[in-house]
């Protein structure tokens, strides 16, 4: 692992005592609790040099775990070229909330938004958080572990799109996937593989 990192490492846990190791196989990472998370990602940015927030995303780790959000973000240093992984646990299950980086980084913005739409993660502060892949009016986050790889059937939003379509519900994009396509069983140049789980397709297309 690159020095730099390492000593970032070691300075931030210096200056916020609350920051502790997090286990990793690539890049030196850091655990900080939601509070001090954007005192401590400040505090990297400003004098540590890790000027470029390269992600940021959320790890569901499932109804059942306490925590179950995490908000992870990637840094680099476009001086010292390190990286530096840091994370923080949502404290709220039912409504978990983290506070919004875009004061930092702000290109943050979109990868906040994705965040909000994917896993349902509000973001205090952002300066415009709403969705930006799912329509406005979509009641979930097809990010998180409870969410169906078919899909949940709802209503779609466009008029335009049910009407040349003739369709009046959706699931999710392509079922959801995973996409698969054994070796030889097409060429995919021609045609996309299927998704792992058509039930939902296969329902549809039963004659009525």
């Amino acid at each position: 692992m690159p020095a730099a990192s390492t000593d970032a490492t070691a300075a931030l846990r210096e200056k916020i005592p609350s920051a502790t190791p997090r286990a990793s196989t690539d890049h030196p990472a850091v655990n900080v609790p939601a509070a001090d998370a954007l005192a401590a990602l400040k505090f990297l940015r400003d004098e540590q040099s890790f000027d470029l927030l390269v992600d940021l995303t959320a790890v569901d780790w499932g109804t059942e775990a306490a925590p179950r959000f995490s908000i992870i973000w990637h840094l680099f240093s476009t001086t010292t070229l390190a990286y530096l992984r840091v994370a923080a646990d949502c404290t709220d299950n039912a409504a978990p909330a983290m506070a919004s980086t875009v004061p930092l980084w702000p290109g943050a913005e979109w990868h906040e938004r994705e965040t909000f739409d994917m896993f349902g993660i509000q973001f205090i502060g952002h300066p415009d958080l709403r969705r930006i892949l799912m329509w406005d009016g979509y009641p979930h986050h097809p990010l998180r572990k409870d969410f169906p790889l078919a899909g949940i059937e709802g209503e779609l939003a466009d008029p335009e799109i049910a009407k040349e379509t003739g369709a009046k519900v959706i699931a999710a994009p392509m079922a959801g996937g995973p996409f698969v396509a054994a070796p030889g069983e097409m060429n995919l140049t021609d045609a996309e593989p299927r998704a792992k789980d058509e039930s939902w397709n296969e329902a549809k297309e039963k004659p009525v």
